[in-house]
């Protein structure tokens, strides 16, 4: 109602200086004025602003999650002696027993997975003829990757150990979580200058 308002008010001032400028002079001088009369800068509108849409002067971001995604969380770096690396926000490990094939999502310092996945469960095992093949390998990594996405986990860090790292069951799985849109590889830490 206030800008409409506004724009009335504003169309009789326009309306008024171009009555003046058309009382005085010739046809030339009157087309002159009239234009230099109605080039007024237009009013400014100051915006309402909502007690809904006000946004506290002192924001703190809550969500870890966020400032992962961004990398510009903190990695823990841990001793540079220890392996793995501790430097990661979420790490994948993939291991096969003697029975049983088993993937796990961990969060970085966390003890107890995020997300995991074995030939374990009976889901799995039912559709499989033998829980340790490469099949079950790349079953559970389609399977975790799925659930990767479901919690929001794009990115982590897969180190595999030197020595398994060429069977046909780790590079099975490698590439079910790489199919299922998973990248094996966190970016870098992004450092921000004061």
């Amino acid at each position: 109602m206030a800008v409409l308002g506004d724009l009335c008010r504003t169309v009789r001032l326009l309306l008024g200086q171009i009555q003046r400028c058309g009382q005085s002079g010739s046809a030339i001088n009157q087309y002159q004025k009239s234009v230099r009369c109605m080039s007024l800068a237009a009013p400014k509108l100051q915006p309402t602003v909502d007690d809904n849409e006000a946004v506290n002067p002192t924001f703190v971001n809550r969500n870890p999650r966020n400032l992962e995604q961004m990398a510009l969380a903190v990695k823990d770096r841990g001793w540079r002696t220890t392996w793995p690396s501790q430097k990661f926000y979420h790490r994948l490990v993939f291991s096969r027993s003697q029975h049983y094939v088993t993937a796990e999502v961990f969060a970085n310092g966390d003890a107890v997975p995020v997300l995991s996945c074995s030939t374990k469960e009976w889901a799995l095992k039912r559709e499989l003829g033998s829980t340790r093949c490469v099949a079950a390998s790349q079953a559970v990594g389609e399977v975790l990757a799925q659930r990767c996405h479901q919690a929001g986990i794009t990115r982590m860090v897969y180190r595999h150990i030197p020595w398994q790292y060429r069977s046909d069951a780790v590079q099975s799985f490698r590439t079910a979580m790489k199919e299922g849109g998973v990248t094996l590889s966190e970016p870098r830490q992004k450092f921000i200058g004061n």
